[in-house]
């Protein structure tokens, strides 16, 4: 049977080996990840004034990226209304183009 936590040492004490040294601190992504203006996004085109479609590079993967931005401190920041398609999603939103217009159109 496997022991999992801390091990004991010879006179029976759970050992840290990190003994006397702070934890390491986590990297805030904060910064990085609301900036706007990353030199991956390609801003293709304004839907409105508050909506755009952008591709990006996320983790090694594009991105199609339709998202509302918000106003703060002076600088365009992505909200959280949006979606992110993958190049298989946006491929399969793409060649149905032609139908959406299709249901579109019958509905109006």
């Amino acid at each position: 049977m496997s022991f999992r936590g801390k091990r004991k040492n010879a006179e029976g004490h759970a050992s840290d080996e990190n003994e006397g040294h702070a934890p390491p601190k986590k990297a805030s992504n904060t910064s990085a990840s609301v900036e706007s203006d990353d030199s991956d996004d390609i801003v293709v085109c304004e839907i409105s004034k508050n909506r755009r479609v952008s591709v990006r590079n996320w983790n090694g993967k594009i991105w199609v990226d339709i998202r509302e931005f918000y106003v703060k401190d002076g600088k365009q920041m992505p909200g959280k209304k949006g979606i992110s398609l993958s190049l298989d999603q946006w491929n399969v939103l793409r060649d149905h183009a032609e139908a959406i217009d299709k249901a579109l159109a019958e509905s109006s």
